[in-house]
């Protein structure tokens, strides 16, 4: 047995305990501490605000699920995975959306302190969209900032980002922040990535709609590195939630439709655009590579083909230039991981780095092209883990894109569910049983 293959059975051993709600129980009181720890002691308001209410919600959660463990003896329905479905979603609604909407609220009524940069940023993309054509400020307009607002001037994403700025351009109101249309959109997308899971049924196989997409659901929703970034910035969750249902869609067989989700991912921020890059390769195993490549390539460029026309110089200072450090501002992004690190330490840093990276992207195609992934959850994988050493080797990156590879790991068994046998009890009287 491999490395890999005992760290998956310590996994399964640790997610399937007492029916899964031994994990639930540590997730929702780890994330309760740490909300709390949060609303205490962060340097950033929008998150103290955040974990004020979050503490709450966490809390109230693993009181339930301490419920559910009690009386899953005598009432095994409420160990089942309707149950901790109705657990999870009342979780993310007091953890994540209630916060949301809470200091949406109170921005709108004046507060200057209830809201990361990024949704400023959307919003002002979202108003230059419909007044100019473009959502991007050109250099000399940058330049003509205050030195102190300069930074806000860049819009550091893909053109259609700004459409969730669009509501704010019509009107000044608490549901037009930019994070109300994000958490919209992830809740559909996830939807969505469950219903096609729901619908890969195979002969002789369970429903992979189970637990395992539960604890991939909890992963995009109620982990805190996702609750608190949709409730105090946002703009993350809904690329997120695409990339998964295009997974999810792959796994469904479904790979036109992949292609079309991950594009959309894509024409909305960058870090889709390596996912769509995997779901190509895993196209090709199955002869759609074209099917799939026209939606995932296609949609981005054609995102791209306004603002390009408007204003090409404009395009190129944001989504370009900025990203890679050549901008008039530097981008606050300074996680200490190893690229920051290694980037800040040595000299020539930024070189080592950027050298590191470029190695392990290079390692990473030349395995895609020698042996690419013949299944959705292999796919998965390969996305999840490229991400992770792709964060950790950036020389400027962000502790909360972590929410990427995280989602895309714990999301992976989800979509090879379909492969367990079904067995003739439900888990909770398999576990009562035995």
């Amino acid at each position: 047995m491999t490395a890999a293959d005992r760290a998956a059975r310590t996994w399964r051993a640790v997610d399937s305990a007492a029916c899964g709600l031994a994990l639930d129980l540590g997730l929702y009181t780890v994330s309760a501490a740490f909300a709390a720890i949060t609303a205490a002691t962060s340097t950033l308001l929008p998150h103290r605000g955040w974990g004020s209410i979050a503490a709450a919600g966490y809390l109230l959660a693993a009181l339930l699920v301490g419920g559910q463990l009690l009386a899953r003896r005598r009432h095994p329905t409420l160990a089942g995975t309707t149950a901790r479905w109705a657990v999870t979603g009342f979780a993310w609604a007091s953890t994540a959306l209630l916060p949301l909407v809470t200091q949406a609220v109170q921005r709108a009524a004046g507060r200057t302190d209830r809201a990361q940069e990024e949704v400023v940023v959307v919003e002002h993309a979202g108003i230059r969209l419909a007044e100019h054509g473009t959502p991007y400020l050109g250099p000399d307009a940058i330049a003509a900032l205050p030195a102190d607002e300069r930074l806000l001037g860049y819009t550091p994403y893909q053109p259609g980002m700004a459409l969730f700025g669009l509501p704010r351009a019509a009107t000044d109101a608490w549901w037009t922040d930019s994070r109300i249309w994000f958490a919209l959109v992830t809740a559909v997308a996830l939807a969505l990535a469950v219903g096609a899971l729901r619908g890969t049924v195979r002969p002789g196989t369970a429903r992979p709609a189970g637990p395992t997409v539960l604890r991939g659901v909890q992963a995009a929703t109620v982990l805190p590195i996702c609750a608190l970034t949709l409730a105090t910035g946002g703009d993350d969750l809904p690329v997120l939630a695409l990339c998964l249902l295009a997974l999810a869609l792959a796994a469904a067989g479904r790979p036109g439709a992949a292609g079309a989700a991950v594009g959309v991912a894509g024409a909305l921020k960058l870090f889709a655009w390596p996912v769509a890059l995997v779901l190509i390769f895993w196209a090709t195993t199955r002869r759609a590579g074209l099917r799939v490549a026209a939606g995932a390539l296609g949609l981005p460029v054609l995102a791209l083909v306004p603002a390009l026309l408007v204003d090409r110089d404009a395009l190129v200072e944001n989504v370009l230039r900025f990203p890679l450090g050549h901008g008039q501002v530097t981008s606050p992004a300074q996680s200490p991981f190893p690229g920051h690190l290694i980037a800040t330490a040595l000299p020539g840093g930024r070189v080592v780095a950027a050298a590191l990276l470029v190695a392990v992207g290079g390692a990473i195609a030349v395995r895609l092209v020698r042996r690419p992934p013949r299944t959705a959850a292999a796919t998965t994988l390969g996305c999840g883990y490229g991400l992770l050493a792709a964060i950790l080797l950036m020389p400027s990156t962000r502790f909360g894109y972590l929410l990427y590879p995280l989602a895309l790991l714990v999301w992976a068994p989800a979509l090879d569910a379909g492969r367990a046998p079904v067995s003739a009890e439900s888990p909770p009287e398999a576990v009562l049983r035995a």
